[in-house]
C-alpha cells in the first residue's frame, strides 16, 4: 500500500492530483490523507482527516509513503522504518509562505530511506522502483500509543456534550 499524507495546514492540490493521475498505473492500492484540498480524487481512496489512532497504522502498512517535507512525518518515516518519497510544497504554488521545504529537502535528499520528487514524473518514476527504507525499528512506543489513545478518545467526544 502506498500511504500519502499532507498534513493539515494548507491545501496540496498539486500532489493529490499527480497520486490520482499515476495510480491507474500502478498495481498497489493507495490512501491518501487529503487535508484541505478542493480536488476530489477519483483512482484512489481518500480521507481529509484520520484519526490520531489510525496514523500508525497508516504508517506501519505501508510499502511507501509519500509527503509534503513536513518533519513530523519524515521522522516518523524514520522511526518505523518506512521509505519517504517527499514532494515539497512550493510557495509559487500558493503551497506554503515561502519555500522552506525545498531547503529542507536539499538538506536531507541522499540519506537512506529519503527520496525527492520535484515533479510528477518524478514521483512516478520513484513508486515503480523498489525503495529502500530507511534504518529503523516497525515498533511504536508504548508511550506514543497512549497517547495516540488519549487524542482519539478526546476527537470522539468533542462533538458530545
Amino acid at each position: 500500500m502506498i500511504f500519502v499524507t499532507v498534513g493539515t495546514q494548507l491545501p496540496f492540490d498539486r500532489l493529490i492530483e499527480a497520486i490520482d493521475a499515476i495510480a491507474p498505473s500502478l498495481n498497489e492500492p493507495i490512501f491518501a490523507q487529503t487535508g484541505k484540498s478542493t480536488y476530489v480524487p477519483r483512482n484512489i481512496e481518500w480521507s481529509p482527516r484520520i484519526r490520531p489512532l489510525d496514523v500508525d497504522a497508516y504508517f506501519a502498512n505501508a510499502r511507501v509513503v509519500v509527503a509534503h517535507a513536513g518533519i513530523g512525518t519524515i521522522l516518523t518515516c524514520q522511526r518505523v522504518g518506512r521509505p519517504a518519497i517527499l514532494f515539497p510544497r512550493l510557495a509559487a504554488h500558493g503551497e506554503h509562505r515561502n519555500d522552506h521545504q525545498m531547503a529542507t529537502v536539499s538538506q536531507l535528499e541522499g540519506r537512506p530511506g529519503l527520496y525527492v520528487a520535484r515533479t510528477a514524473e518524478d514521483l512516478h518514476a520513484l513508486l515503480a522502483r523498489d525503495l529502500a527504507p530507511p534504518p529503523g525499528n516497525d515498533v511504536v512506543p508504548p508511550g506514543r500509543q497512549q497517547l495516540m489513545q488519549h487524542l482519539d478518545a478526546i476527537i470522539r467526544h468533542s462533538g458530545k456534550r
